[in-house]
């Protein structure tokens, strides 16, 4: 698979952050099941509103998916 230039610099921006680094470090050790909202916020320490945010620059660049499953949002590094 080959990786545009602009991809790979929206991806290396989305990491250029501590916390979002760390949010994806979390999901990469939660493996394919990912993780709730809810349980990614615990484990990061990262409040909602941010890390929602973070999710956004995340999901953008392609490193992370999210899927509803009943009321909850899973997340899972890709």
């Amino acid at each position: 698979m080959e990786i545009s230039i602009e991809d790979a610099a929206q991806a290396f921006a989305a990491l250029g952050s501590e916390q979002r680094l760390g949010v994806l470090q979390t999901l990469v050790r939660a493996g394919t099941d990912g993780l709730s909202m809810g349980e990614l916020g615990k484990r990061t320490g990262v409040p909602g509103s941010t890390l929602n945010h973070h999710l956004r620059f995340l999901v953008h660049a392609g490193l992370v998916e999210q899927a509803k499953e009943g009321r909850s949002i899973i997340c899972s590094s890709v």
